[in-house]
């Protein structure tokens, strides 16, 4: 069922936000949900898919020892080894489904897998964990190479240390047009809003700049 949400947060009370209004129909949008190994990108797809995700997690075992290190997530038992796969669709700023790809968070699928997930995409939401901010720097990296819009959006785990976000943005060493939101990957109202942040974000980088990959899927959907 499509989700309305009206908070001031929302593209519908942003500036970039009627950039897709006369687009006629639903837009379909593709979003690539990224960030390191245990950020919670598994559970912002879950938390928030209006169908039953699609799962591609296996358990870990001794054999990825070496690369996975479980510093600061020992409970951590599966990992993703291909996507997640999810869909949300918001009744505002327009009519819209949005279909979410979770990769895989390990710097090794970057040249296998990454690229072919962000083909298509519009944006990407980049997750991070305050005890580990440095499990998502190859994936701004990427973002920034890819010319992917992105947005950084801190998972606040419980126990983690609440940072300011310009102090988050600074670790990143992110420019200031770059949003960095703070989001709960369990709560389905909390994911949306970032999902829709995101949307407007890449929204206003068509503004800025029209021949800017994403443009025609942004301005082209229906």
């Amino acid at each position: 069922m499509p989700v309305s949400y009206d908070s001031p947060a929302d593209p519908a009370t942003a500036p970039h936000g009627a950039a897709l209004r006369h687009v006629g129909g639903p837009a379909v949008l593709k979003i690539l949900i990224a960030g390191g190994f245990g950020v919670g990108k598994t559970t912002t797809v879950g938390a928030v898919s209006e169908i039953e995700p699609v799962s591609t997690e296996e358990y870990l075992t001794q054999a990825s020892a070496p690369t996975d290190s479980l510093d600061g997530v020992e409970t951590k038992k599966t990992t993703t080894v291909a996507f997640d796969f999810g869909r949300i669709s918001f009744d505002l700023p327009i009519p819209m489904e949005l279909m979410l790809f979770g990769t895989p968070g390990q710097d090794r699928f970057i040249e296998s897998l990454w690229y072919d997930l962000a083909s298509g995409a519009v944006g990407a939401v980049v997750l991070a964990d305050t005890r580990r901010l440095e499990t998502s720097f190859d994936v701004v990296t990427f973002c920034e190479r890819a010319r992917l819009p992105f947005i950084v959006a801190v998972n606040e785990f419980d126990g983690a240390h609440r940072y300011p976000v310009n102090e988050v943005r600074q670790a990143f060493a992110l420019s200031i047009h770059i949003p960095v939101v703070t989001f709960d990957a369990r709560v389905s109202t909390s994911v949306a809003k970032v999902l829709l942040r995101l949307v407007d974000h890449a929204l206003s980088q068509i503004t800025a700049d029209p021949t800017h990959p994403t443009a025609p899927t942004l301005m082209d959907a229906r």
